[in-house]
């Protein structure tokens, strides 16, 4: 396997990771603000749909045929990244998977080297290659499906890529809520020696 299709896997395992994040939750679940700075799964799913189209579309000359009217002049800056009522689960995903072909049809027909211009990064910055964008959006991508994890987490208490992860002890809820307190009772500890040494000086 070459770096190209490397990375281009590595970015499908993420944006496939994101998405799977809404499986099994009802409308409110997928839309709820889950951080005081409102940040939800249906509109993670939504923000890495539409900056993807950027990255891999515009960029590049190879713009895509659809509008996102929440990037519109005089929108709501954050209209990216939440889901409004008339706003549908399955519009969201199917953009979600049309900016997934479209970015791959471009990651697929340019070489690694293939230069672009990001014209919404600071004017030293905007010359890119593909690679660049590669590596960026693979990041950005991952980087939300982490936020993505912890979100659903706090949701219902789902863990892990799937059910049965092996990289998720199979504690229970008995057990997760010991480990949370021995976790907790750690923090507290460190806290009050560093606190107290710093009183002492």
């Amino acid at each position: 396997m070459d770096e190209k299709e490397t990375l281009l896997r590595s970015l499908q395992s993420s944006r496939a990771d994101l998405l799977g994040k809404l499986d099994g939750l009802g409308e409110y679940d997928i839309r709820r603000p889950m951080t005081p700075t409102g940040t939800s799964l249906l509109g993670l799913v939504k923000h890495v749909a539409s900056v993807q189209l950027g990255y891999f579309g515009e960029v590049f000359g190879r713009p895509a045929d659809r509008d996102l009217p929440w990037y519109a002049e005089g929108s709501d800056p954050e209209a990216d990244m939440w889901a409004a009522a008339d706003e549908s689960r399955a519009d969201i995903v199917d953009l979600h998977h049309y900016s997934a072909e479209h970015s791959d049809a471009t990651i697929r027909a340019l070489p690694l080297d293939a230069v672009g211009e990001v014209s919404w990064w600071r004017p030293e910055n905007r010359a890119v290659t593909l690679h660049r964008i590669l590596v960026h959006m693979g990041t950005e991508t991952s980087r939300h499906a982490g936020h993505a994890d912890i979100i659903r987490e706090l949701i219902d208490g789902a863990a892990g890529l799937r059910a049965g992860d092996a990289n998720v002890a199979g504690r229970g809820a008995d057990g997760w809520a010991q480990h949370h307190a021995r976790v907790e009772a750690a923090a507290r500890q460190a806290a009050s020696r560093v606190d107290d040494g710093a009183a002492r000086r």
